[in-house]
């Protein structure tokens, strides 16, 4: 029987069990869209880097074993990284808290005027990709077959745009 390549034995796991590691990994995150690919890049990586797959006497087990390090790495890097804040979210949570004040709706609406105008200037393409994510609910994959972007500076741009309206907000008035 011949042995069976390092690649082949990741071809015929991914074959296998791809369905299944993608729902597993789904229930486990909370921005499953666009975390999943990444995680699943990462496990299918680890299992190339492996020095002696022949060794593995259950595949599936393993695979899920390497899927729950990655899984509890990723929940540590992103539990280390600092807290953002979206925009959108904060002017909903400051119309929520208050009774409407038309003196103060103005305001919000203003200051959000400007932050989008001062976004747009600073970076264009930030601001298109925040407004495509947020406003027209596309994926990162959609906004970079869009604007002829890889997904990764899709996020890099989001990423971007989210830090500019951070510290924008964050500036006394």
């Amino acid at each position: 029987m011949p042995t069976q390549t390092k690649r082949d034995f990741v071809e015929t796991i991914e074959k296998t069990h791809s369905h299944e590691l993608r729902r597993f990994l789904a229930a486990r995150l909370r921005n499953a869209g666009a975390d999943v690919p990444d995680l699943v890049q990462e496990i299918y990586l680890r299992l190339l880097r492996l020095k002696d797959h022949e060794a593995i006497r259950n595949p599936q087990a393993y695979l899920y074993t390497i899927a729950s390090h990655v899984l509890h790495q990723y929940t540590l890097r992103r539990s280390a990284a600092p807290a953002t804040m979206d925009p959108l979210e904060v002017v909903s949570a400051l119309q929520s808290s208050t009774a409407p004040d038309p003196a103060e709706e103005a305001d919000i609406e203003q200051r959000m005027e400007q932050l989008g105008h001062a976004l747009e200037t600073h970076s264009p393409r930030a601001y298109a990709v925040l407004i495509m994510y947020r406003c027209e609910g596309l994926t990162l994959k959609q906004i970079g077959l869009r604007l002829g972007v890889s997904d990764v500076m899709v996020r890099k741009y989001l990423m971007r745009a989210i830090k500019y309206c951070d510290q924008h907000l964050e500036q006394p008035r």
